[in-house]
This record gives structure tokens, C-alpha cells and sequence, in this order.
């Protein structure tokens, strides 16, 4: 007779952190792993959007200097909107030197510098998405991206998912273990991995214009939350 030894994970309760100690059971017919992907739709609470101001200039000082006070007056405008100092944060600080090629010399010609500042803005009334990005257009952004959407929070999404995955597995072991000869099956172990599908974020290149006379449409869609399951299966007679 075959012995198969598949480690049990047992979380104890110590005095001292907590503490992870495997053991071996002893799963004497045959073993069947399966892997299974779940996921479940929701409807998003939170757009993420990001904006950018781009300037250039002669020095980098000037350069930098002019990007912050257009940058200040974007940011100024977020947070006239209702936007939590907490959702705002900078996502990315550039400057770098400009060059033309002067192609009958076949040779760099400096331009200046180009200084660049962009923010990632967290949206918690998605109703205002196209109301917001009108917004920073006419605050100075000189560029946008996103919106990128999410569940804020997605517990519930993720137990439909978790629900599901399990019965899909043991389903499948089910029907291994009657294809094999054998009645019944046994949960040895179980694991778990987090995933999120969303769909892929908009990005706009926008130059600074008049505000529209409507909002820019927006339209969230729905958004994926899920898990991955491991599952290991004793076929039992």
C-alpha cells in the first residue's frame, strides 16, 4: 500500500507571536491537486485619475519654478472639489534637458529644460469622474490618465468568489475520484492567493481648453474581484 505524506499547516496561539508549526498527515489512497480561479463582478465605488502639468524653460530653475505654480493651482482646484488631502498623492517629479537635431550638422542642439509633475487623485463620489477631469483641464493639467476603477472595499466580493471556488472544486475532485474508481473524497489542504482584474485604465492627452458645456462622459462599468484556491484531495472508497 502507498502512503502519500502532505503537510497540514496549524496556526497555534502562543504566548509569543504567532507561530506556524506543519505536522504530516498520512493520506493513504491516491492524491488529486487542483488549482481553481475564481472571480465575481461588482460595481466600483472609487476612480483613480491621475493629472500632469508639463512646462519648459530655458534653466531648470526657471523650468521647475514654473512647474510648481501651474502644479500648486492644479492641486488648489482638487481640493476645491472636495477631495481629501489623504486622496491626493504625487506620483511622479521629472525634469530633463531638451535637445533638436540639427540634422545637416549631425549634431544635439540644446533647447532647454522640461520640467513635468503629476498627481494620482482617489475619487470617492465616481458620479463626479468627468466633472472632476474637466476640472483640472481648466485648473492648467496639461495631461490625464485614468480612470482606473476599484472597490474600495471588496470583502464581500472576494467571499462570493472564495464560496464558489471551493464548491467548483470539490465538484471536480468529485467527479476525478468516480472516474478513478473511488466513492468519496477528503480535504487535505487548502491555500489561497488574492487576484484583481480590472478593466485596463483610459489615458488622455489633453491640451488646456475652455470647459465643455457637459461633462466629459464616464462610464464605470463593472469591475472583478477574485481569488485563487489550491486544493488538495484524498480519493477515498
Amino acid at each position: 500500500m502507498i502512503r502519500y505524506a502532505l503537510p497540514l499547516l496549524l496556526i497555534t496561539a502562543l504566548t509569543s507571536p504567532a507561530a506556524a508549526a506543519e505536522i504530516q498527515i498520512a493520506a493513504t489512497g491516491p492524491v488529486v491537486e487542483l488549482t481553481i480561479n475564481e472571480n465575481v463582478e461588482a460595481e466600483p465605488d472609487i476612480a483613480t485619475v491621475s493629472a500632469g502639468v508639463t512646462t519648459q524653460a530655458r534653466t531648470a530653475v526657471e523650468a521647475m519654478r514654473t512647474n510648481a505654480r501651474a502644479m500648486t493651482a492644479v492641486v488648489d482646484r482638487i481640493k476645491q472639489l472636495g477631495v481629501a488631502e489623504r486622496d491626493i498623492q504625487t506620483s511622479g517629479i521629472n525634469l530633463g534637458a531638451m535637445y533638436d537635431y540639427d540634422q545637416p550638422n549631425q549634431r544635439q542642439v540644446f533647447r532647454g529644460y522640461q520640467a513635468s509633475n503629476r498627481v494620482s487623485v482617489k475619487l470617492r463620489d465616481i458620479q463626479r469622474t468627468g466633472e472632476v477631469l474637466d476640472a483640472l483641464v481648466a485648473a492648467g493639467a496639461t495631461d490625464l490618465g485614468g480612470p482606473d476603477w476599484s472597490i474600495d472595499d471588496d470583502t464581500a466580493a472576494r467571499a462570493q468568489a472564495r464560496r464558489a471556488a471551493m464548491e467548483k472544486a470539490q465538484a471536480q475532485a468529485l467527479d476525478y475520484a468516480r472516474m478513478a474508481g473511488y466513492a468519496n473524497v477528503r480535504l487535505l489542504e487548502i491555500n489561497e492567493s488574492m487576484i484583481s482584474s480590472r478593466p485596463m485604465p483610459m489615458v488622455a492627452q489633453m491640451a488646456r481648453a475652455e470647459a465643455a458645456d457637459a461633462s466629459t462622459p464616464v462610464q464605470p462599468g463593472m469591475v472583478q474581484a477574485g481569488v485563487v484556491v489550491t486544493v488538495k484531495y484524498e480519493l477515498t472508497r
